[in-house]
């Protein structure tokens, strides 16, 4: 017998049991995390099947102009939706790009019948619902290797590489963080775009709150004031936070839209495996914004893959969680036909 869903407009839209389990996948999805959160994805959900299109009105042009990291936002809601699938007990086909004239559309995902409820899947699924971007400074403790390990498995599992940067090879990753703060700062039309993304009392966006305090790290965290002073890149002394933070970035083999939906299925799947571990974690996407500094990382690979995201991982320093980010209605990005 159909089920009966109520939407956020009040109205009773009778569903299939596939329905439903589509319908409660994706709004699962909507807690996945995004560019300056800007949470550029739409669904359609048509019985057995849902659609997963780019919201392009949420691109950020100065930012984002070619789409990689809108992409990539949608890769991780996608991976978010197959979770709660999973979790709930059915089994999922993904078709990826699967209209040639209509690069909007990232995926579809459509439920084949019923699929094993495991431990791990559970896992994941409950993870999402605390997974937080915490830039607050870490606890002085390492980050285990076996959690580590766990982290690399996750994204290979999702179709990425993540490599776990080596202590040695930490100037690489703060030169590239100091080289792109320089020239996003010294850019008008960034600086004006994010101002229009960070913001109190909106459906979207960077709230204040959940930006990074100010202080020295190793390597420095976005400047989400924007202002055009440069903050040193490279600090020294006792006073300096994230002392024991890891960062890893994540490497895909090709550059094409549907290398960057795996990154953001790997991102997904890195952070609600590190929630889930106990670990906090924030991407660290101003790495990959400026060309100069994507070829400082990918030199640092060795010239093999291209770097997508960067992550910044470590034990949570206080016990409160982060902030959470503020999240679009329902209603604005998904659909149900019929």
């Amino acid at each position: 017998m159909a089920a009966i869903l109520y939407t956020d407009h009040g109205a009773a839209v009778r569903v299939s049991p596939a329905g439903r389990a589509l319908t409660d996948a994706v709004l699962a999805a909507l807690g996945a995390p995004s560019i300056l959160n800007t949470q550029p994805w739409h669904w359609r959900i048509d019985g057995d099947t849902a659609q997963l299109r780019a919201d392009r009105s949420r691109q950020l042009p100065v930012i984002d102009p070619d789409g990689r990291l809108l992409t990539l936002s949608c890769g991780a809601a996608l991976h978010h939706a197959r979770v709660a699938l999973a979790a709930d007990g059915f089994a999922a086909e993904v078709t990826y790009l699967p209209d040639a004239g209509d690069p909007d559309l990232l995926a579809t995902v459509r439920v084949t019948g019923a699929g094993e409820r495991t431990a791990a899947a559970q896992r994941l699924r409950r993870a999402i619902g605390i997974r937080r971007t915490d830039r607050r400074p870490f606890a002085e403790r390492d980050v285990p290797e076996a959690a580590l390990d766990g982290l690399r498995r996750a994204a290979a599992t999702a179709g990425a590489n993540l490599h776990v940067v080596r202590p040695r090879d930490l100037v690489d990753v703060v030169v590239a963080a100091g080289h792109a703060a320089d020239v996003e700062r010294a850019d008008p039309a960034y600086r004006a775009e994010l101002a229009t993304w960070v913001h109190d009392g909106a459906e979207d966006g960077v709230p204040p709150a959940t930006a990074a305090e100010g202080g020295p790290r190793p390597v420095p965290v976005r400047d989400f004031t924007g202002t055009p002073d440069a903050l040193p890149s490279v600090y020294a002394g006792g006073d300096v936070a994230d002392r024991h933070a890891r960062y890893a970035v994540l490497v895909t083999g090709g550059d094409l839209a549907r290398d960057w939906i795996a990154a953001g299925e790997a991102l997904s799947a890195v952070l609600l495996t590190a929630a889930g571990d106990g670990l906090a974690a924030s991407p660290m996407s101003d790495l990959v914004e400026v060309l100069p500094a994507r070829t400082m990382l990918r030199r640092m690979l060795g010239d093999v893959g291209h770097p997508a995201m960067v992550v910044r991982i470590g034990v949570p320093g206080r016990i409160q969680p982060a902030p959470a980010s503020p999240r679009r209605p329902s209603g604005s990005a998904v659909d149900l036909a019929g």
